[in-house]
């Protein structure tokens, strides 16, 4: 790229007023700016005028810089000596030219009050202030800006209209305007911050009955339209990412736990089916199962990426009330892992589609979290979490355990230690997380241990692929050094 030409009109007001123009010219031209100015190039001889035309005339000239002060404008208005023959030049320039980019006023000194005083010609267009020597350096940037056309602040390319917009029966759990004020709370540390995360939370549960699908009605392709409310679910899981991301990093209260346990608590009616529905199949609301167990898993996640084990340990150790649940038949409490189902929707669309996966639920989980900011590696390590803390909690309860950890499949194939636990080798880091796994030392672990190593309890295979949890958990290594 060639340097660019800029032409310098000015006033010769007094010497100190050509000194501060010449100084100006200088920074210009020592910036890269090939500046075209009356001190340097109008030798004696030559035709002032044309000189003054040059700038309107050479198509190498692409900037021009009118250098105000008060007799400036005062002579430009009065159309006296060379600004005013100047003056005559720019203003039919000005007014009749496409390119409004050519031309601009710079405010080298003020009135005796202050004021700017711009020429008739140039009221309302907008200026570069130099006259003051506070703002000098930064508003000397914006002139240089102007001159290369590099804008500090560039107009953004127009994206796409989102696809969802033209899908027909498109839902919106209408929590933008929430959202937002939610985020602002939290980040600033507002006192009304936690009763805007109630008031978040308590839009988002009250408007989930939104994404119910019609009854089936044992329709061959229902997996697709399941697939499909699962992928318009999107925008609402990013927001739930975010705030959850957003309270592990700046709220560092307790006050958000209790909070987010009742959200979770208020999701568990839509994991069976609506009250007074009695002709239904059992497939019929497995987005809305997939997208909770998705949405608690991602939670759990983001608390233990950030080490919110305060967080992570209340939402496990805490029990989930259920009203009247046609599962059970009554109201009943249950452990967290009521979350966890069983998608027969997703196996019927393997064998449909003949996907040949080991698991589309797991698949959907991994293709899903590149839009969540949470890395696939950190939900398989809270998938695995939940699994570990369901099954010491079914132990201790003398039950079954409940979690089934859809996403270690791919745990499967390579193996490997989850960071928190190569982390709790240290007997202080161990410390911390203990609450998360409901025990106080490692020896509490034993009972999970001896549960494998007995097959009392069940660890998870895909055909012929299964995990190793001790490896998974590094049960060895735990608390091995200070």
């Amino acid at each position: 790229m060639s340097e660019p030409n800029l032409f310098i009109s000015y006033c010769w007001s007094s010497p100190e007023h050509e000194d501060w123009v010449l100084r100006l010219g200088t920074e210009l031209r020592e910036n890269g700016v090939d500046v075209i100015l009356d001190k340097w190039d109008l030798k004696e001889g030559n035709d002032a005028n044309a000189f003054m035309e040059k700038m309107v005339s050479d198509e190498k000239i692409k900037k021009v810089i009118l250098v105000i002060d008060e007799q400036y404008s005062d002579r430009a208005n009065a159309r006296k000596g060379g600004v005013g023959t100047e003056t005559q030049i720019i203003s039919a320039e000005v007014y009749e030219s496409v390119d409004q980019n050519k031309f601009v006023a710079v405010i080298a000194s003020r009135d005796s009050e202050g004021n700017t005083k711009l020429p008739v010609f140039y009221k309302s267009r907008i200026y570069i202030d130099l006259s003051d020597d506070e703002l000098y350096g930064k508003n000397f940037e914006q002139l240089l800006r102007w001159v290369y056309d590099k804008p500090l602040n560039i107009k953004p390319e127009i994206g796409k209209k989102p696809a969802f917009l033209d899908e027909e029966g498109q839902n919106s759990l209408g929590t933008s305007v929430a959202f937002r004020r939610l985020l602002e709370a939290i980040r600033n540390n507002r006192s009304h911050a936690h009763g805007a995360l109630v008031e978040y939370l308590s839009l988002f549960s009250d408007n989930f009955s939104r994404f119910r699908l019609e009854p089936s009605k044992g329709a061959n392709d229902f997996d697709q339209k399941i697939v499909d409310s699962i992928e318009q679910f999107m925008p609402a899981r990013n927001e739930l990412v975010e705030v959850f991301g957003i309270i592990a990093q700046y709220d560092q209260k307790t006050t958000s736990a209790p909070v987010i346990h009742k959200f979770f608590e208020s999701l568990i009616p839509f994991l069976d089916r609506p009250e007074g529905v009695t002709s239904y199949h059992k497939w019929d609301w497995d987005n809305l199962k997939f997208i909770v167990q998705e949405s608690f898993i991602l939670c759990i996640s983001i608390f233990l990426k950030h080490e919110r084990f305060d967080i992570a340990g209340y939402l496990l150790s805490q029990r989930y009330y259920i009203e009247n649940y046609a599962r059970y038949g009554r109201s009943t409490m249950t452990s967290f892992g009521v979350f966890r189902n069983y998608l027969e929707s997703l196996n019927y669309r393997n064998n449909r589609l003949k996907l040949q996966r080991l698991s589309v639920h797991a698949d959907m989980m991994k293709e899903r979290c590149t839009d969540s900011g949470v890395s696939f590696s950190y939900i398989m390590q809270a998938d695995f979490v939940l699994y570990l803390v369901e099954a010491l909690q079914g132990i201790k309860d003398g039950r079954r355990q409940e979690w089934w950890p859809e996403t270690l499949v791919f745990k499967s194939f390579h193996g490997g230690t989850f960071e928190i636990f190569l982390r709790a080798e240290s007997i202080d880091y161990f410390s911390r997380l203990a609450p998360v796994l409901g025990v106080s030392k490692k020896a509490d672990l034993e009972p999970f241990i001896e549960g494998i190593k007995s097959e009392s309890i069940y660890v998870p295979k895909w055909q012929f692929e299964r995990i190793s949890p001790l490896e998974l958990m590094n049960y060895e290594n735990l608390c091995t050094r200070a």
